[in-house]
C-alpha cells in the first residue's frame, strides 16, 4: 500500500510540472550537448516473423550528426553516421554496405530524431503518456505522434531522466507494426571526442555493397 501511495505521489508531482517546460528543458540540454558516449541496448521486434533481435554495444554521438554505433553483441559491427551518408561494417564477415540516411531507415523522422533531437515540436504531438506520466524511478514518460504521416515511426515514446533532462529510453513502431526500443546508460556528456573516430575508410581487401 505504501509503494501504491507514494507511486501516485509522483504521477502527481510530475502533473504539476509544464509539459512545455519539459519539453523546452529536454531541447535544451540537447543544444548543450556537444558529444556523447553510452553503454545501449536494443531490441527490435519484427512483427510479421514475431521474433526480436536484441543487440548491445556503446554508442558515440558528436554534434552536428555524427555517430558511431559500436555493436559489441551478439554480432561484432560498426555502424557510421554522418551527413554524407552511413557506413555498415562487419568485420568477421569483410563486408561493408553503404546507404543514404534516408534508405537507410525509411524516414525522415527516424533520421533526424536518431542524428539528434532537433525541435521535437516541429515534427511531433507532444503529450505526457498515458496512464502513467512517469516511470517507478520518477522519470518523466512522455509520447510523440508524428504531425505528418511517415512510414518508419508511427509513435515515439521517450523517457527522460527527472534531474538530467536526458533522454535515458526511446521506442518507435512504425506503420507495420515493428517496435524498435533503445535504452541507454553510463551516459557521459561533452568528453570532447574526436572527429577521426568517426571517420570511417573500409579497410583493404573489405568487400563494399551500395544499397538502394
Amino acid at each position: 500500500m505504501i509503494c501504491l501511495l507514494f507511486f501516485h505521489a509522483l504521477q502527481v508531482w510530475a502533473q504539476t510540472v509544464s509539459l512545455d517546460e519539459l519539453v523546452s528543458r529536454t531541447q535544451d540540454r540537447y543544444e548543450k550537448t556537444q558529444d556523447l558516449k553510452a553503454k545501449f541496448m536494443q531490441e527490435i521486434h519484427i512483427k510479421s516473423m514475431n521474433r526480436v533481435e536484441r543487440e548491445e554495444g556503446i554508442v558515440y554521438i558528436k554534434n552536428p550528426k555524427r555517430m558511431l554505433w559500436h555493436y559489441t553483441r551478439p554480432k561484432v559491427k560498426k555502424l557510421f553516421i554522418t551527413p554524407q551518408g552511413a557506413w555498415l561494417y562487419i568485420p568477421q564477415d569483410r563486408v561493408v554496405y553503404m546507404q543514404s540516411l534516408e534508405n537507410m531507415y525509411r524516414s525522415k523522422l527516424a533520421v533526424r530524431f536518431l542524428s539528434g533531437i532537433e525541435k521535437l515540436r516541429d515534427d511531433f504531438h507532444i503529450s505526457f503518456s498515458k496512464p502513467d506520466p512517469v516511470d517507478s524511478r520518477g522519470n518523466y514518460l512522455i509520447t510523440l505522434i508524428p504531425k505528418e504521416s511517415d512510414p518508419g515511426v508511427n509513435t515515439l515514446f521517450l523517457t527522460i531522466d527527472k534531474e538530467s533532462y536526458q533522454v535515458t529510453k526511446c521506442s518507435f513502431s512504425d506503420l507495420y507494426g515493428n517496435v524498435n526500443r533503445i535504452q541507454f546508460t553510463e551516459i557521459t556528456i561533452n568528453s570532447m571526442l574526436s572527429e577521426k573516430l568517426f571517420n570511417f575508410k573500409p579497410p583493404p581487401g573489405t568487400e563494399v555493397f551500395k544499397m538502394p
